[in-house]
């Protein structure tokens, strides 16, 4: 495999909704991993996130070609999810990348930790300090048992809100998500406007 696409859609749930209801949205989103096109899937709760967004939720799939997510995101499945669980949602958020590398593994072990971190850069910022920030990325998730990092790009229809750098990392256990933040800040904060950094458990039924 040549390439692979990186799917993130980070979820805001409503404070009056039920949980057996958000517990069956979260089930609702696992399935969609039966979609032929994917190649791995996985949904739930947030457990860290540094973020004024307050997401609660997050989803994060793996695709080998633009046009497999195109063909996700159409799939009837796919469709009667988005329209089902919407009106609980109170915001969304979604982002895609052509990953850096192709990981030796696609689908990180049940348990493991999955971090997620999206950057808004400064307008107008050269290519060099876009691969500088990536590289300070990597840096600091050296220790991770994957990890991949790349430009966004428009392949899907919810809005990324500015963001366009991102990386997907899976760990043993939960990172120094605080001293990722300030080693950006450090290392290349006169290029950055915004992060969002999520913390989830890989589902033992991801």
């Amino acid at each position: 495999m040549s390439q692979i696409i990186e799917h993130i859609v980070l979820f805001k749930v409503k404070d009056n909704v039920d949980s057996d209801k958000i517990e069956a949205m979260a089930n609702d989103l696992k399935n969609l991993g039966t979609i032929d096109q994917t190649l791995y899937l996985s949904a739930g709760p947030i457990h860290r996130l540094i973020s004024p967004l307050g997401f609660t939720h997050v989803l994060h799939s793996r695709y080998k070609s633009k046009e497999d997510l195109n063909a996700y995101v159409a799939h009837p499945v796919h469709l009667r999810a988005v329209e089902e669980w919407m009106p609980i949602w109170e915001d969304v958020m979604a982002f895609d990348y052509i990953a850096d590398i192709v990981p030796g593994s696609l689908t990180p072990p049940p348990r493991s930790v999955g971090k997620i971190t999206l950057l808004k850069v400064k307008e107008n910022l050269s290519d060099e300090a876009k691969t500088e920030i990536m590289e300070v990325i990597k840096e600091k998730s050296a220790g991770a048992d994957q990890i991949t990092v790349g430009l966004g790009q428009t392949f899907s229809p919810v809005n990324a809100k500015g963001f366009s750098i991102a990386s997907v990392a899976y760990l043993k256990g939960l990172g120094e998500t605080e001293a990722l933040q300030d080693l950006v800040k450090e290392k290349v904060g006169d290029y950055v406007d915004g992060i969002i950094v999520v913390e989830f458990v890989v589902p033992l039924s991801s």
